[in-house]
């Protein structure tokens, strides 16, 4: 399962041959969370379920609620999706004699691999918040050229080349960049609110003591830095009533294609916006929500009716970015990029036809 699993990967002979050194079944604890609700998945009652699940093409969800427990298994650390992965290293240009820094260490299969790329001549330091999964890890990497370190502080061990996040951010910490030789790159996901429909990956390259920039690689959701959680708001538009409706030229259905709800996210600055259900037509349906801090709110419903409420006309907002983006004829999320600004605190995405500005 491990060698479909390689040879199914989308990258270079490279980066597949360090997936190979390294089988994902060996990273991955017997207990496993693979649905949002309900038991785990106990490796020992279901051998065949726990390995069909392990090597799948997904995240494989190793804890939820920090430990805890809970109605909803909300995931708190995983093994990300190997495509994803091999992206990512792809984009931070591991190479031999590399020093690598990784955020977030989680199984610690990321970090073997980083190991095999870098070779003896390089160094993986990887760090773990949660004090249970990071000594997991450890156990995990004895006898790679691995550090782990548990906490949120970066060790002082001198520069590195390259850093990796497996979690994400709004705010790209300075430590980061402290520790990053110049023009070194921070692959990291970014997503401008702990609540963001998405959090696509960045690879930023330092420009200089507080700053660093570059392209989106791809698209992806993880799971937000401990240290940068903020309580979930209430879903917009609960409980109020609409002060208003109308139909736009396009639906639901529109927006949701090729993830183009990403990139409405990139341009529009302050507002949140998602996916969800609604009743609808006698069931169920989708809709595409948005929020702003002044309580406006709005939805659009499956057939281009859109209402809300609130001071901030947020449907129209989301009608000129649509008609931006329709006559740039629907541009990949590549064509857009992104500065972190640390010393203003802001970040700043940035496309050929246009620029906005995430305050963090």
């Amino acid at each position: 399962m491990h060698s479909d699993l390689v040879r199914g990967l989308d990258t270079s002979e490279t980066v597949r041959a360090a997936f190979a050194d390294h089988p994902r079944h060996r990273f991955i604890p017997d207990l496993v969370w693979p649905d949002i609700q309900g038991l785990p998945l106990i490796r020992s009652a279901d051998p065949a379920r726990w390995a069909a699940y392990v090597y799948g093409d997904d995240a494989v969800v190793t804890q939820a609620n920090d430990g805890g427990s809970g109605a909803v298994n909300h995931p708190s650390s995983s093994s990300s999706a190997p495509q994803l992965m091999a992206d990512m290293i792809a984009a931070a240009r591991i190479e031999p004699g590399m020093r690598v820094l990784e955020i977030g260490t989680g199984t610690g299969w990321n970090a073997a691999i980083l190991a095999s790329l870098v070779g003896p001549t390089g160094h993986v330091t990887t760090i773990e918040i949660d004090p249970k999964v990071g000594q997991r890890a450890r156990r995990n990497l004895e006898g790679a050229e691995v550090t782990v370190v548990h906490g949120a502080e970066l060790p002082e061990e001198g520069a590195y080349d390259a850093v990796i996040a497996t979690c994400s951010v709004s705010r790209v910490p300075v430590s980061w960049l402290d520790g990053l030789e110049p023009d070194g790159l921070v692959v990291v996901p970014w997503g401008p609110r702990s609540d963001s429909h998405a959090s696509p990956v960045a690879a930023l390259r330092k420009a200089g003591p507080k700053s660093a920039a570059g392209p989106f690689v791809c698209e992806a959701f993880f799971m937000r830095d401990r240290t940068q959680r903020v309580p979930r708001g209430e879903f917009p538009g609960m409980g109020r009533e609409s002060e208003g409706t109308r139909v736009l030229p396009f639906t639901v259905e529109d927006l949701t294609e090729d993830d183009r709800v990403t990139r409405f996210m990139l341009m529009l600055p302050g507002v949140r916006i998602g996916i969800g259900m609604r009743p609808f037509g006698g069931g169920v349906g989708p809709i595409v929500y948005l929020g702003a801090p002044d309580g406006s709110w709005a939805y659009l419903w499956p057939d281009g009716a859109a209402h809300g409420g609130g001071p901030t006309d947020l449907v129209e907002r989301l009608r000129v970015a649509h008609d931006l983006l329709a006559g740039e004829s629907w541009p990949a999320l590549a064509e857009f990029s992104l500065e972190a600004d640390l010393t203003a605190g802001v970040c700043r995405v940035r496309a050929p036809f246009g620029e906005w500005e995430h305050s963090v």
